[in-house]
């Protein structure tokens, strides 16, 4: 199971929005696989595997309305032959129309169960409130990231990536950012562009790392995950007619918008030949473009 993904391509990015000496190259973890996209294969890889291998039946896991990780765990377990669960952040999403996210996971087989916000903070108990047939599921932690999932992820840089002295990636949990610092070489440093506001982010990091060549740098303003302002929906729109790539709305277009923001501020401080993680999460366009057309707006992200 899992077959082994199409090599990732790393693509030279010329951008107008970048004048001077930063060089930035996209390695396109987004192609690796068509239907379990990105870091989220990585993430799944080692997972599943020891799922089928302890005799798990079925796989439960944790997400947001747009979740990449809930559309990929409902994409493997459908590929792989287990019965998905994932529990919903927001119980009011229940009695409303699915968005393309949610709707594409049940296509997939996944049973969805929606849980408040507040009961959500609590793992734990959000797993206890609801009911299941299967008593022994194999439990993903929300946005996959576990030991499992930090191993698949350290397999993401190859030895052609020693080139560069810095490697940026968008960090959501902190487990792909994890994989990619234990396969760093010593002269490079890692930096991970934090779009969600989530304070236990570098101690869960740390519980995979030992070394310090890894910075974190918040981005989770008006541009960070989930917003969509006029701002970053032209500027996705500028890459993907410059470069021929399509940067999703969640993670990597806010990851390079703040790069970019940075450089030009002169607060970037890091090396200047980057190589930049694109992790997946393409199946968010549909739903990101759906809340547009909702709110009565005109701006559509690229697809």
């Amino acid at each position: 199971m899992f077959s082994h993904p199409r090599p990732s391509v790393n693509q030279t990015l010329s951008l107008q929005e970048v004048q001077g000496e930063l060089e930035i190259t996209l390695k396109r973890e987004d192609q690796i696989h068509s239907d379990i996209s990105g870091n989220k294969w990585r993430k799944l890889k080692y997972n599943f595997q020891h799922a089928k291998q302890n005799g798990h039946q079925s796989v439960l896991t944790f997400g947001g309305a747009f979740s990449n990780h809930l559309a990929a765990v409902a994409t493997a377990g459908h590929q792989y032959g287990f019965q998905t669960h994932g529990i919903v952040r927001g119980e009011e999403l229940e009695t409303q129309t699915l968005n393309p996210t949610l709707q594409y996971c049940t296509q997939k087989g996944m049973a969805l169960h929606f849980v408040s916000r507040t009961l959500y903070i609590n793992k734990k108990q959000a797993l206890a409130s609801v009911i299941i047939d299967d008593k022994n599921p194999y439990v993903i932690p929300e946005g996959g990231t576990n030991a499992l999932a930090v191993n698949g992820c350290a397999e993401i840089l190859t030895s052609a990536d020693k080139e560069f002295d810095t490697i940026a990636v968008a960090v959501g949990t902190g487990g792909t950012m994890a994989g990619l610092i234990q396969s760093t070489s010593d002269h490079q440093h890692l930096v991970g562009f934090q779009v969600v506001k989530d304070i236990e982010i570098p101690s869960r990091i740390r519980t995979f790392v030992s070394n310090d060549r890894w910075s974190l740098v918040p981005t989770y303003d008006a541009v960070g995950y989930a917003k969509s302002p006029k701002a970053l929906i032209d500027f996705a729109h500028s890459v993907a007619g410059q470069t021929g790539v399509i940067l999703d709305p969640l993670y990597t277009a806010p990851m390079l918008w703040h790069l970019i923001k940075k450089w030009k501020e002169n607060t970037w401080n890091f090396g200047n030949r980057l190589l930049m993680i694109h992790t997946g999460g393409h199946q968010s366009i549909k739903g990101i473009n759906q809340r547009l057309a909702q709110q009565g707006s005109s701006l559509r992200w690229p697809c």
